[in-house]
């Protein structure tokens, strides 16, 4: 079973967080969407660390933070007749930070949560972009120490 995960990139401006995402290249799966980072976990690495691998090939950065959403991507795959339960993890990148796109995609935008639904067609995608956006953004939330990765 290929074991998935997704990365939600985002930086912080004006004290809002805009989430990274990129159009998927027509020769790939899910051409020509906008989506998040995502990909699949090698053989010997762990979630968290195939998730850190994936955001650096598809944007050439590491992230200045890097922590677990409390919550996962779950969708039912009919090709392969199976339910997938995908890690979701947010990486804080800096603000000026240059993006080197692979060949997955196509382009990429910046976008704010309001913006999210009007381009990302998945609804759990959506879904933890908002998560993600009130942990930053809600007086009441806050990143908890658990779910910060140490990658230093």
């Amino acid at each position: 079973m290929k074991k998935l995960i997704d990365v939600y990139p985002y930086k912080i401006e004006g004290g809002q967080p805009l989430f990274l995402i990129f159009k998927r290249s027509t020769q790939k799966i899910y051409g020509n969407q906008w989506r998040m980072v995502g990909g699949k976990v090698k053989e010997g690495e762990t979630s968290w660390e195939g998730a850190l691998r994936e955001l650096k090939e598809e944007t050439g950065l590491n992230p200045a933070k890097f922590w677990t959403i409390p919550s996962i991507n779950q969708f039912y795959e009919a090709k392969s007749d199976m339910v997938h339960s995908i890690p979701a993890f947010a990486a804080e990148l800096e603000g000026g930070a240059e993006i080197q796109l692979n060949e997955e995609h196509s382009e990429f935008t910046w976008v704010s949560i309001d913006d999210v639904r009007q381009l990302v067609g998945w609804p759990e995608q959506q879904r933890l972009m908002k998560l993600t956006f009130d942990i930053l953004t809600d007086k009441h939330l806050e990143i908890l120490p658990e779910w910060i990765i140490d990658i230093s």
